[in-house]
Parts: C-alpha cells; sequence; structure tokens
C-alpha cells in the first residue's frame, strides 16, 4: 500500500486536531502518511518533502498549522501537488493561523478550511480523489447520505419532546 495523501503537522501537539482526517481517510480507505515538519525549525526538510511528494505517489497534501501557519504556504511553494491547509487553533482563537494560511500570493493557492477543520479537509482531500475513483467516489457517496440520515433521525428524535408550548 502506498500514500496518496500526506498529512502534515507542525508538531505533534497539532496531533489531536489532525487525528479527525486520520481516522476520515481511514474509514474511506485512503492509504495516508503522517509527519511533523516544521517551516520554521525543519525548513530544508519542508522543502525537500514538497519537492519529492509528486514522485512518491502523493497527490494531495494536508497541512495543519498554528499561530504563524506557515507550513501550508510553503508547502504550496515547492509543488504542483494541491495543498489544504488546516489552521490550527492556538493564540488568537485560531484566527492568526486562519489569516496566515489563506493569505497566499498570485500563484500560490492553498485550499483552507475553518478552524481545527481536520475533518473537512480530508473530506475535500477525498473529493478531489474521488474525481478520477468511482470506488471511492461511492464510499464518499456512502459517508455522504450517512450524515444525512443522523440529521433525520435527530430532527425525528426532536419531534417526540415534548414541552407545553412546544408546536411540532
Amino acid at each position: 500500500m502506498k500514500a496518496i495523501v500526506s498529512i502534515i503537522m507542525g508538531s505533534t501537539s497539532d496531533l489531536p486536531v489532525m487525528e479527525k482526517a486520520c481516522k476520515l481517510l481511514d474509514e474511506m480507505q485512503v492509504p495516508f502518511e503522517v509527519n511533523a515538519l516544521s517551516a520554521h525549525r525543519t525548513p530544508d526538510a519542508v522543502e525537500q518533502f514538497a519537492k519529492g511528494a509528486k514522485e512518491r505517489g502523493i497527490r494531495v497534501i494536508i497541512a495543519g498549522a498554528g499561530m504563524a501557519a506557515a507550513l501550508p504556504g510553503v508547502i504550496a511553494a515547492s509543488t504542483t501537488l494541491p495543498v489544504i491547509g488546516v489552521p490550527i487553533k492556538g493564540m488568537l482563537d485560531g484566527l492568526d493561523a486562519m489569516l496566515s494560511i489563506i493569505q497566499m500570493p498570485p500563484g500560490i493557492p492553498v485550499a483552507t478550511v475553518g478552524v481545527n477543520g481536520a475533518q473537512n479537509a480530508a473530506i475535500l482531500a477525498v473529493e478531489m480523489l474521488s474525481l478520477s475513483d468511482e470506488a471511492l467516489a461511492g464510499r464518499l457517496a456512502a459517508y455522504k447520505e450517512g450524515l444525512k440520515q443522523k440529521i433525520e433521525k435527530a430532527n425525528k428524535e426532536l419531534a417526540e419532546v415534548k414541552y407545553e408550548y412546544k408546536t411540532n
């Protein structure tokens, strides 16, 4: 099995957020790798990773970072692969990280999900990969149908909750 998605985080302290992406990719049966690389502490390793990712078979990169959050942009600057940035809540409730990730210069895009939105980053990666993988597209459709069914079930349960002035 060879990874097609790479999950990168600035440090292992980001794992509680980024593991949501790991779990979703695992559920969707998408081979992935997970590494910690720092744009500030290991810049040469980040550049080497980004430049070699496509050759190693990686098709999408998910990069999580907090505070200055340079990691997704530094990776995007050294690869033609799609990079999805996950701003991680730290200082300023993650607003600092989010702004750092979304404010990329022309020609170096980073798709950005919400603060701590690693699960959505993985779903976006699966959507990209599904364009050329029918089996994966089917698993994604089933996953999204499951989300719909959860809400429909919750709504039925809410209908059973009784209050004196509740009208539905």
